[in-house]
């Protein structure tokens, strides 16, 4: 044995090496087993106990894959055709309709949006130094910084969202660059498919506006009513629908009674005598939006009566009666429900933020001690804190508006100058919607808007049936495999398949070593590497056959056999390990799975089929075996 003694350290080490890296997957089986056994007060105990030991297993077990384990796949699209609009200045009419040209291209081509951008303006004769750089700058020029910023952006969107995903908690998401401008996100294991929708949305832009004048805000509103109900018109089907929600009897309802008091809704107010259909013809568009009768400047909506509201708003007529820099925005949750309906806040805005969220540095969710009520304390950069105690300084007893992708987070007053960067947000509900805020705020804003494009979801319950179908699959392969080279090779069957075992076991140890993601075509890797070793021990084992039909002792006969097949066995594997790394540059998602696994399997066919069998056999005629049946 002393001249084997270098391979079997070396296997030895590699055997304990593997045991290593699959010691925590087993560790976080056993937690899990555990965990699924007890109940209430217990299970709750025992996390609590064993809560460090958890997640250090669970952050180095094999992971598995969206198709194993069920959760969230989104498809994420940055909008580089924003950003470009919101990096122009002296926007005109001219400047907003090629930006919409662009837009609509952008949503049929999958030319770059830079090229489409480019285009669209020498069509139309205009030099880009007059909305983008200086005017010495030339097309191609700008055209070049455009590009560059767009690369950026998509890159920087992408660390924003890893970020944000690892700090929501999911420990094995995948995420990855599809194309030139979308990102393909995958969260295994996630149940709550709506917050995590409103965490991705939540990247898209993060602003701090200012709110317009509540006489301002009324007056316009006011506005929009007589001008909706001089020209009749009105959908008196949704205005129906309105104050059916919203009265009973021809009176308003409880909730909604404090909301039409206001100078500029008295005319509304005069409404409680009318039949809804009288209503809705003189006051159109103030039997949907109903101002506050503090003079807040806020206004609610039902949520059935949004999307007609919506269209009013998108209207070009009434755009017109809308201040050039005033926008209205909703609040993102219902301010209360009536009658089983919610209704949503409607604030008018600035257009143009004050600060966006690049500045922001740090964010904590906490409790009020004062008033035990959810809070985020946000901290800014020097810049920003420069800014923000002009803004605040120059605004106090005003609102400003926390913009989460076009709706309103927050709005708080503002009751002083704010110096030192350092600012606190009220207004959540829970501990967990103050939290999300955290995650958001911390991670920054991106550069440009991101858009879900698409969103598939894999149950918990597909899940097991898809790991169920795996495992029978690689077990049949697996038994199959076993039975068939022990019936036809005998004991030397029994050495393949101890190298077999080796070769499996080298697979799962590399998977958790480099923190790989197990999914089903991974599975199918697998078993197409056990073909593969099953091929190399078959190569093998007839060559030692041939061998021994030539009257050679039994190890001249094994040596000469692995020395003679060794040539095909290396081409075989090498060949197939470079097709796999083809697949695994050039394919996403289930080709990257399978391909990867394919390329351990093949490595360690090499290291098992050619040195641990052989290892064996050498063995057992050092330990005075004459004879090796070979089938």
């Amino acid at each position: 044995m002393k001249k084997n003694r270098g391979k079997l350290l070396l296997i030895l080490a590699s055997f304990l090496l593997a045991g290593y890296f699959l010691y925590p997957t087993f560790r976080s089986y056993q937690f899990d087993q555990k965990l699924a056994s007890l109940s209430g007060a217990d299970s709750l105990a025992y996390l609590d106990e064993n809560e460090i030991a958890i997640k250090d297993v669970r952050a180095k077990r094999i992971k598995l894959g969206l198709d194993l384990q069920g959760g969230m796949r989104v498809v994420l699209e940055v909008n580089i055709a924003k950003m470009f609009e919101e990096m122009g200045k002296n926007r005109d009419d001219v400047f907003f309709a090629i930006m919409a040209d662009i837009n609509k291209e952008a949503l049929t081509s999958d030319e770059p949006i830079v090229n489409i951008f480019k285009a669209k303006f020498e069509a139309r004769g205009i030099r880009l130094s007059k909305y983008y750089g200086s005017l010495r700058e030339t097309n191609d020029e700008i055209v070049s910084r455009l590009s560059a910023e767009s690369e950026k952006a998509v890159d920087r969107a992408m660390e924003i969202v890893r970020n944000r995903v690892d700090q929501y908690g999911v420990s094995e998401p995948s995420i990855q660059k599809q194309g030139g401008r979308r990102i393909i996100v995958e969260l295994p294991g996630v149940s709550k498919e709506s917050e995590v929708r409103q965490l991705l949305q939540g990247t898209a832009m993060l602003e701090f506006k200012l709110m317009k004048d509540a006489d301002i805000i009324y007056k316009t509103m006011q506005a929009i009513d007589t001008y909706l109900a001089s020209n009749k018109i009105v959908d008196t089907t949704a205005a129906v629908a309105a104050q059916a929600d919203t009265t009973a009897a021809g009176k308003p309802a409880s909730a909604l009674s404090a909301l039409q008091q206001t100078d500029t809704t008295a005319a509304a107010a005069s409404t409680a005598d009318m039949t809804p259909e009288q209503a809705a013809k003189a006051h159109p568009f103030l039997t949907l939006v109903r101002p506050n009768q503090q003079g807040t400047g806020d206004a609610y909506v039902s949520e059935n009566d949004r999307s007609k509201v919506d269209r009013i708003l998108a209207r070009p007529d009434v755009q017109r009666l809308i201040p050039a820099d005033m926008a209205f925005y909703y609040k993102s949750k219902p301010e209360f429900i009536d009658g089983g309906v919610k209704y949503f806040g409607l604030l008018g805005l600035k257009k143009t933020a004050e600060l966006t969220g690049t500045v922001v540095i740090d964010a904590r969710a906490t409790i009020d001690p004062n008033f035990n009520q959810p809070i985020v304390t946000m901290e800014m950069n020097s810049e920003g804190a420069r800014e923000w105690a002009r803004i605040t300084g120059a605004n106090v007893n005003k609102r400003m508006a926390i913009v989460l992708d076009n709706s309103v987070f927050s709005a708080p007053n503002i009751r002083g100058k704010i110096t030192g960067g350092r600012s606190q947000i009220e207004g959540m509900e829970s501990i967990d919607e103050a939290r999300l805020l955290e995650i958001i705020l911390k991670a920054g804003a991106l550069p440009a808007p991101v858009e879900i494009m698409e969103q598939r979801s894999v149950g918990p319950s597909l899940g097991s049936d898809s790991i169920e179908a795996g495992t029978y699959s690689f077990l049949y392969a697996l038994i199959i495999v076993v039975g068939f080279m022990i019936i036809y090779y005998r004991t030397g069957g029994m050495v393949a398949n101890i190298g077999l075992f080796f070769n499996v076991l080298f697979i799962f140890a590399v998977l958790a070593a480099f923190q790989g993601t197990l999914t089903l075509p991974g599975i199918a890797g697998i078993v197409l590497s056990i073909g593969m070793a099953v091929d190399a021990n078959v190569l093998i084992n007839e060559r030692i056959r041939e061998e021994l039909a030539t009257s050679k002792t039994l190890g001249a006969s094994i040596a000469a056999g692995y020395d003679k097949a060794f040539t095909a066995i290396l081409d075989s594997n090498v060949t197939t390990f470079f097709a796999g790394m083809v697949l695994y540059q050039f394919g996403s998602g289930p080709v990257q799975g399978f391909a990867l696994t394919l390329m351990m399997g093949v490595t360690a066919n090499l290291f098992t089929s050619v040195l641990i069998s052989r290892v064996i056999f050498e063995f057992m005629i050092e330990r005075g075996a004459k004879t090796i049946n070979f089938g």
